[in-house]
């Protein structure tokens, strides 16, 4: 928000119509979901077979594109089955037949595949009106909700706690905060993750103005693959077969 806000300011884009309103905060609110329960999917369940699932939701926009009026081509449509495969295996399904951690990663992934499709669908919308707004809201939602949930979170644990004779709130709570601190370091880096997120809406955004959302949503859709191809280069990581063929 820090980065887009004056951004936007110097683009006139704050007196933008306000018709990417309701689809941009939509897209902020439901793109948490998606957050939330793919990393509570992954923390309970098994990696091999939560991620997968959660790629798949470039089907979404897909079906969604098509029953709005999008036409791809017989090659479009045979890239976009290549594609959404592609993903899948490169996210490295567990072909073995352990265990999956039970039903429940399985349902949070499949919502979080859901989620992700839809904000590629909404984002599409909002974008139609201001690229720059969209992100600002989508932020803005975010950061609202969260410090809502986290509020609410702290409020209980605090009232949990035993009163001490003699500390004073502030001690109670800031003792909490310093649990959840990451450290300075961590915070460049946090940055950078934030940055290259709403970059990254951005230029999906302005790609849906100019095609098919039911394309342009399978080729953002390809994150997996780049996260193992770097996991391979930058971590030396060795690349399970299924996914090199992904």
């Amino acid at each position: 928000m820090i980065i887009i806000t004056p951004i936007a300011a110097a683009t006139g884009e704050l007196s933008a119509s306000l018709g990417y309103l309701p689809w941009a905060a939509a897209a902020g609110a439901v793109g948490l979901i998606g957050l939330l329960t793919y990393y509570r999917a992954l923390a309970t369940g098994t990696m091999g077979i939560v991620a997968p699932i959660a790629g798949t939701g470039a089907i979404v926009p897909v079906i969604v594109g098509l029953a709005t009026g999008d036409s791809p081509s017989g090659w479009q449509l045979a890239g976009i089955v290549a594609a959404v495969g592609g993903v899948v295996l490169a996210s490295g399904p567990e072909l073995s037949g352990r265990g999956t951690g039970g039903r429940r990663p399985l349902v949070l992934a499949a919502i979080s595949a859901v989620a992700f499709g839809l904000v590629y669908t909404l984002i599409d919308k909002a974008a139609e009106h201001s690229v720059l707004m969209t992100l600002l809201a989508m932020r803005s939602v975010s950061i609202v909700i969260v410090a809502a949930v986290g509020i609410v979170a702290l409020t209980r644990r605090l009232r949990a706690l035993p009163v001490v004779p003699g500390q004073p709130m502030a001690g109670r709570c800031g003792g909490h905060v310093r649990t959840v601190w990451p450290g300075w370091p961590a915070v460049g880096v946090i940055a950078l993750v934030g940055w290259s997120d709403a970059g990254a809406n951005g230029l999906y955004g302005l790609a849906s103005r100019h095609g098919l959302v039911s394309v342009v949503a399978v080729l953002a859709s390809l994150y997996p693959a780049v996260t193992v191809l770097l996991a391979r280069i930058v971590e030396n990581e060795r690349m399970r077969r299924i996914e090199g063929v992904g």
